[in-house]
């Protein structure tokens, strides 16, 4: 059924609630409908005649011609306004929307330079890019693959585009041809994001950031309406939205084992309570939630710190969750096995330093209905229930119904909790403090418990325990970690007890939210040293590791 929007003159266009127009993959006209205003009298004295009136038959009828070169989202969002169709004749339009400069625009649309999730594709150049855009010959070039639409509306700010680089697919396939690839390089509007895709950054600027500047970024293009004359009157056009909004973003960083204790614990004593976070601290402050494994419970009657690596009795000194506040620390994960090594009285005593600091903490508590319950946490309109479990033990370290501890494994409880939070519309963070491996790779009985809370509809599924970082993999709709490894923890002993050396790489994972939806993860990866201050890898150390990683979860072959 159509629709005639009536306005007055002065009056913007008025947005109803019946949707449903379709627009068809061709430029495409919208006709309104215009009643005159009521007279207006004139209001000075003195004057002996009326404001003159224009007749309503001698009133233009505004006519808006939409280019479909427009991104498909922007056309559906107008589509969705009641406006009536017309014919596509450009020269019957007296308004229409075009591209213009960021400080013109009405609204801007946001693309995202993006690869798949296992390349080791990690930077591009932006004129690079538009030379492999218009077919220029380059011996670096990788392919491009767009939609039709994406193509047409990406000319503005990269030209035409050659077939010799573009590869024009549909929507419903794009990501399983670029992943078929995997050395190849896809444009996608920033609402098609989803974690199978890795974002690259250009001119220093991603669009999955908290931190990003859309001034200063490529791949946005700005358009703003412009109204031809009609009978001398000005016309507001219906206001249009970005398919980016800062605030539906939430940025969760998540981190591995916190230890701090022996020659971490020493450092601190010599160094300062905030060294060991000095070089990867602006990773864990940029974030909107700050995650942090932390195993060892804080107790005043803790004694000073030793190099020592054995005995594993730990207490970390009051004075030490300095470091924790240094990185704007939110979020407590309490599913490690060492929470009552100094017993439970510094485990009660660690939650009260959590609880006068405002700080979320779960998978411990003061009983067992306290540890194992979600806390549930919302920003920017992404609301989110983390809740853990330990199903390692040793047994004395579990709660209670009447003492505290650390929340057991009851997977059965854990799955319905899950879909019951799934349902009002929480995004579930589940974490294991799960048996200790010091590999990269996955056996399949650690899949099969680390799938159940996927199962049950956790968006992502992250290992704590390990200090050896491990693979991960999508499941369904689903991310899983399998292991993080170490962030604050001295395991480097490599050569005096057997610890491997893969205990100083570290993951660092930073999740990214959009309007109830993960929509990305990015790993951050670190390397250990000091017996305390990871560092952030250098390019050929990360290109090691992640391959090493990669090919752990089954997405090799790789390069020699």
């Amino acid at each position: 059924m159509r629709k005639k929007w009536v306005i007055s003159l002065w009056v913007v266009f008025w947005m109803s609630g019946c949707s449903g127009l379709t627009v068809n993959p061709t430029s495409t006209l919208f006709a309104f409908q215009a009643t005159p205003t009521q007279p207006t009298m004139a209001t000075a004295t003195n004057v002996p005649t009326k404001t003159a009136q224009p007749s309503p038959t001698s009133i233009p009828q505004p006519v808006v011609w939409l280019d479909a070169s427009l991104p498909e989202g922007l056309l559906d969002q107008i589509a969705q306004q009641n406006m009536l169709e017309s014919d596509s004749q450009k020269e019957k339009a007296n308004m229409w929307l075009e591209p213009t400069t960021s400080e013109k625009a009405q609204v801007t649309w946001v693309f995202a330079l993006v690869v798949p999730f296992p390349s080791l594709t990690e930077q591009v150049n932006f004129d690079q890019l538009r030379d492999w855009w218009q077919g220029y010959p380059d011996e670096q070039a990788l392919p491009i693959f767009v939609t039709e639409n994406t193509a047409k509306s990406l000319e503005p700010i990269l030209g035409k585009f050659s077939s010799l680089y573009v590869m024009v697919k549909d929507q419903e396939e794009l990501l399983d041809a670029v992943w078929a690839v995997r050395d190849a390089l896809a444009i996608v509007p920033f609402e098609q994001l989803e974690p199978r895709w890795k974002v690259i950054p250009l001119k220093d600027q991603s669009p999955i950031s908290n931190q990003f500047e859309v001034e200063s970024y490529p791949l946005a293009i700005h358009y703003r309406w412009n109204t031809a004359s009609i009978g001398g009157v000005n016309l507001n056009f219906p206001k249009l939205t970005s398919n980016r909004d800062k605030d539906q973003l939430t940025v969760l960083v998540m981190t591995g084992v916190t230890a701090l204790v022996r020659a971490t614990a020493v450092r601190m004593e010599q160094k300062g309570m905030t060294y060991p976070g000095e070089a990867i601290g602006d990773w864990l402050r940029e974030a909107d939630l700050t995650h942090i494994s932390n195993e060892v419970s804080f107790s005043p009657r803790c004694p000073d710190p030793k190099m020592d690596p054995y005995p594993l009795i730990f207490c970390s000194k009051p004075e030490y969750i300095e470091l924790l506040d240094s990185v704007d620390t939110n979020i407590i994960d309490l599913t490690g096995n060492h929470g009552v090594d100094w017993g439970r009285d510094a485990l009660s005593f660690s939650l009260e330093l959590y609880r006068s600091r405002g700080w979320f903490y779960f998978a411990a508590g003061e009983n067992l209905a306290e540890a194992r319950e979600a806390v549930l946490v919302e920003h920017n309109g992404n609301r989110f229930a983390f809740i853990g479990c330990n199903p390692a033990g040793p047994a004395y370290i579990w709660a209670g119904e009447d003492f505290g501890g650390v929340a057991p494994c009851d997977y059965t409880w854990i799955q319905q909790r899950i879909r019951q939070l799934r349902d009002e519309g929480y995004l579930v963070i589940f974490t294991f403090q799960y048996f200790e491996t010091y590999r990269h790779w996955v056996e399949e009985f650690e899949r099969q418990d680390f799938r159940k809370p996927a199962d049950a509809g956790a968006v992502i599924v992250s290992g704590s325990q390990a200090h050896h970082p491990m693979a991960m993999e999508f499941y369904g709709e689903s991310f899983i970690h399998y292991g993080l490894g170490n962030l604050f923890f001295d395991q480097m002993w490599v050569d005096t007890v057997t610890i491997p050396e893969g205990t100083r790489k570290e993951f660092i994972d930073r999740h990214v939210f959009y309007n109830g939806r993960h929509i990305s993860t990015e790993l951050l990866t670190a390397y250990l040293e000091d017996y305390s201050r990871p560092r952030p890898m250098s390019p050929s150390e990360r290109y090691d590791f992640l391959k090493a990683i990669f090919t752990a979860a089954g997405w090799g072959p790789y390069n020699p």
